[in-house]
């Protein structure tokens, strides 16, 4: 099903948003949401990550959009319905030179104080509305 114009406005934000984020640091989905100016969606963050497409042809997809660099505001990697899912974020973290931990519950996490961005604003095109 295709995407309304306000919908795809929305993705397209999210990941030009996290295009921003430098290598080797993390943010979350709520700061995501917030920079956009839509801070009571950041689920729907989490969303737009999961659809993230992974074919070359779309302008975004999973080679330009560094998705690995979202994590929760606990600072764990999200669970996903894939059993590796979170695995494979936490990997593709350290590939960048950010140091996960994993929780007794089993969690990978990372320490936002060190590795956290959170910057106050974003560029004025990537606000939504």
């Amino acid at each position: 099903m295709a995407r309304s114009d306000e919908a795809q406005a929305f993705f397209d934000a999210v990941y030009a948003a996290i295009q921003e984020i430098p290598h080797g640091r993390v943010t979350t989905y709520g700061h995501i949401a917030a920079l956009i100016g839509t801070p009571e969606r950041p689920r729907q963050v989490g969303v737009c990550l999961k659809h993230l497409p992974a074919s070359a042809d779309a302008e975004f997809n999973s080679s330009t959009v560094p998705w690995q660099r979202v994590i929760n505001a606990k600072g764990t990697i999200s669970p996903r319905s894939h059993p590796t899912g979170a695995l494979n974020q936490a990997e593709a973290l350290r590939a960048e030179g950010v140091q996960t931990t994993t929780s007794a519950l089993g969690e990978h996490c990372v320490d936002l104080s060190k590795y956290g961005w959170f910057p106050p604003s974003f560029p004025q095109r990537l606000l939504i509305g």
